[in-house]
């Protein structure tokens, strides 16, 4: 049995296996892709994010994560009145694939035992402990098969699409769609800024630009899937209309989900021994950039069970506790973005 299990191999998943390893705690870390997985992601690493890299991980982001141009020097909002607002700020340009594997190989040279190509399908809680079923390979058996571990706590960092926080709360989460897509062209306007679209006509929620290793990388994100090719298609009659967007070939597009932030920001820490942490907990900042805080919540969580093992009442405390300015930081962004734009007032 292990001390905890951590479900997803993100930012999140893999600073909670580290800490916890580090602390002297059993740990076993389970991924459903194969790592390096892959994750729909702007990739934009904020310097908050490049500070607690260099925190919880010991070294700075690699440059084997990084992509062209791998300095980004702020962000660039457009609001619902077509008003600019430019924020600069030193940031990093990375893909998440190599991000992602270099943060679970950390997580595992500091004793986490890491499984990918492994899916955390549902758990029950039992007397003392917490029993996960999982599907995917296991070192002793060849081939994928569906078998048990059991763990005193689980904690889950699957994300708003993850399995087994759907499993656990019956009612569906609330969450928005994402898609983008990568296309070969050009395009007036500075490649080093993360731009995004607040208009209500272009996405209902936002769109975003930026260019990674030369892409043209254009999306949006929707309350309405059904809307989803209407808004894309206004997106790019709106860039080419105003920064002179051409587009020679689109290389590729991806769909992903990210949860639906509601005034007050509710985070769920979790029930019984049963945690969550970065978006599965509901720790996400405007504009999808959920990184840095799924870095801290799942620092937070991991400190709060290597100190309290034995004592649930005061894991949640201290979970909750710890994360206490990362929720106030996060409200503080979106009432920001509230102030900013009318799309999103109802967050001010």
């Amino acid at each position: 049995m292990y001390d905890v299990i951590v479900a997803g191999a993100g930012s999140a998943g893999c600073t909670a296996a580290k800490t916890l390893a580090e602390k002297g705690l059993s740990v076993l870390l389970v991924e459903k892709f194969k790592i390096p997985r892959y994750k729909s992601c702007s990739g934009i690493l904020i310097k908050k994010t490049i500070e607690l890299t260099e925190r919880y991980f010991g070294e700075p982001v690699p440059e084997s994560a990084m992509c062209a141009p791998a300095d980004n020097r702020g962000m660039v909002f457009t609001n619902d009145l077509g008003k600019e607002y430019k924020f600069e700020q030193e940031g990093r340009n990375v893909w998440r694939s190599p991000f992602d594997g270099w943060l679970a190989n950390k997580a595992e040279q500091s004793g986490a035992i890491v499984r990918d190509d492994t899916i955390a399908v549902s758990c029950e809680e039992k007397s003392g402990l917490v029993s996960v079923s999982l599907h995917g390979r296991r070192a002793e058996k060849n081939g994928k098969a569906t078998y048990t571990e059991e763990a005193r706590y689980l904690l889950d960092c699957e994300g708003v699409a993850g399995m087994l926080k759907r499993s656990i709360i019956k009612s569906p989460p609330a969450y928005v769609t994402t898609f983008q897509a990568f296309h070969e062209g050009s395009i007036r306007l500075d490649p080093h800024y993360f731009y995004a679209y607040l208009q209500p006509e272009l996405s209902g929620y936002d769109a975003w630009f930026q260019v990674k290793d030369g892409l043209l990388v254009l999306g949006v994100a929707v309350k309405d899937t059904g809307k989803l090719r209407l808004y894309y298609d206004r997106f790019l009659a709106y860039m080419k209309k105003h920064h002179s967007l051409q587009i020679t070939k689109r290389v590729k597009s991806e769909k992903w989900l990210m949860p639906l932030i509601r005034p007050g920001c509710y985070i769920d820490y979790g029930a019984g021994r049963v945690l969550f942490a970065g978006e599965a907990a509901g720790f996400l900042n405007p504009m999808g950039e959920g990184i840095s805080a799924a870095m801290e919540s799942g620092y937070c969580a991991a400190c709060a069970l290597s100190q309290h093992l034995e004592h649930m009442e005061m894991l949640y405390a201290d979970y909750r506790e710890h994360t206490k300015e990362l929720r106030a930081y996060m409200q503080r962004q979106w009432s920001l973005v509230g102030s900013m734009a009318g799309t999103f007032s109802e967050m001010k």
